[in-house]
């Protein structure tokens, strides 16, 4: 297994430890609070967002793969919109905490980028070999990471699955208000 393929797997749990960390130094404050949970809830806007294009195949912890190359909705402007929506997350709930801040926040930040970006080379090696020419010209009209200014007009529509979407990210939805929570009781016992 390499490197790549491991934090495809495990990539669920990397939250973990940074959620601990932020937990045990956090000292928030009612602006961090508005601020970060702002920040956050943009991050999680972009995540539900592709989720309701993509659906359940965001779920999937063994190996990468796909049924269908989706290039509808956020996907028309960023390929990765989800974990570009989990990199807001994680850096709107650490500013929430003001765990360590800014070097916690810029500690992870480095760590998400590492860790998604090889998990992004490794979904654009399947990719490649499933969808071939389809996935090429996708790719090189909208960017991995960031947003592209002009939507990417797909051959190929997806309608969005607004029911699917909320099943699929129920549990995301779930993690985050718990976090944040945790972040406000922090606040409020202190």
């Amino acid at each position: 297994m390499t490197l790549s393929q491991f934090l495809f797997k495990n990539r669920s749990y990397a939250p973990i430890p940074w959620v601990i960390a932020m937990l045990v130094f956090a000292r928030p404050t009612p602006v961090s609070l508005v601020g970060g949970f702002a920040l956050a809830c943009l991050g999680e806007f972009f995540r539900a967002w592709g989720v309701f294009y993509a659906g359940s195949e965001t779920r999937v912890t063994g190996s990468v793969g796909a049924t269908r190359l989706v290039t509808s909705g956020p996907f028309s402007r960023t390929r990765n919109p989800l974990y570009t929506g989990n990199i807001l997350i994680y850096i709107g709930i650490g500013v929430m905490s003001m765990a360590l801040f800014p070097w916690l926040q810029l500690a992870a930040l480095a760590w998400f980028l590492f860790q998604y970006t090889m998990i992004v080379l490794e979904e654009e090696r399947f990719l490649r070999a499933e969808f071939g020419a389809e996935y090429e010209a996708y790719a090189r009209a909208v960017p991995r990471f960031g947003f592209a200014l002009t939507r990417y007009e797909s051959p190929k529509k997806i309608a969005i699955d607004w029911r699917g979407g909320w099943e699929s990210e129920a549990r995301s939805i779930q993690a985050f208000v718990f976090v944040s929570a945790l972040v406000v009781a922090v606040w409020l016992l202190r």
